[in-house]
């Protein structure tokens, strides 16, 4: 196997096995995000990929799943996503799941029949980082598209019958965008429907365009009991019948695991124990 440079995938895909079928990202423009900025985006050649599937083979007696990295694989054409998806049957039978990053872009770009074909060749779910469900908060970070065409790349891909898994980020809109971020993502998941949502919490990083307008004092950051009550406005907000909601990143200050539509009551509740905790107190009232 041959890898270029970090190779990033979701947390459930730590079992997988990776495959790189593009290097970076094709928008790459976020202004938050720092993961493939020292990559030169191109789509690799089929050869380089079967020659990698083929080396897996060798090595691994039983891969379930396999993810297509690097950040936006749906970005190649229909034929060459279907020529990788029929090489990854043949190699790997045995093979339960085929998953993918896929931004609003990739998912709009594809008709119906294409992503339909796709489901049909084995891949089953798609990862998307909507990160705001606000248009002021996507324009700042140049997200490249807005709230609206989120909700229709969710919804079509969908209707394919793929598997949507949904990331936001907390602490995107600042002290005063707060509210605004997470009612705005509360909105969108609850027309979108994902069987799968999570929220990250903002980490800067150097060589940002967002940790330069910290620098300057133009961004301020969340302190960690804001974020706690921001979490939990989007959570109130949410109507959603049965999506697996995950908060329990490395980055989250209180991990929350549980299904929204049955346990919404509980991650409420597990929130504002935690904000009863000393770390989240009002610092006049830590100790009482």
């Amino acid at each position: 196997m041959r890898y270029e440079g970090t190779v990033y995938r979701p947390p459930s895909e730590a079992r997988s096995l990776i495959v790189q079928v593009t290097i970076g990202c094709a928008h790459n423009r976020c202004t938050f995000c720092s993961m493939y900025k020292d990559k030169q985006f191109r789509i690799r050649e089929l050869e380089e990929v079967f020659e990698d599937l083929k080396s897996a083979r060798a090595i691994y007696p039983k891969v379930k799943r396999v993810f297509l990295a690097d950040g936006d694989a749906l970005v190649l054409p229909t034929d060459k996503l279907v020529a990788i998806l029929d090489k990854i049957n043949e190699l790997f039978p045995e093979r339960e799941r085929i998953s993918a990053y896929a931004t609003p872009q990739d998912i709009m770009r594809k008709s119906n029949e294409d992503l339909a074909l796709l489901k049909e060749k084995g891949l089953l779910m798609l990862y998307m980082g909507i990160e705001s469900g606000d248009d002021t908060i996507l324009q700042k970070i140049d997200k490249g598209v807005g709230r609206a065409d989120m909700l229709e790349a969710g919804k079509k891909a969908k209707e394919a019958g793929l598997i949507l898994s949904v990331t936001m980020i907390s602490g995107l809109g600042g002290p005063r965008g707060s509210a605004a971020h997470a009612i705005g993502c509360a909105r969108l998941v609850n027309e979108m429907q994902p069987e799968y949502a999570s929220f990250l919490t903002l980490m800067l990083e150097e060589g940002t365009k967002l940790y330069e307008d910290y620098q300057s004092g133009e961004f301020l950051l969340l302190e960690p009991r804001a974020v706690l009550l921001e979490l939990r406005l989007f959570i109130q907000n949410t109507n959603l019948e049965n999506c697996i909601f995950r908060a329990n990143h490395a980055s989250n200050y209180v991990a929350l695991a549980g299904t929204l539509g049955i346990d919404k009551q509980r991650l409420l509740n597990e929130i504002d124990t935690a904000l009863k905790e000393d770390d989240f107190k009002p610092e006049y009232l830590r100790g009482l």
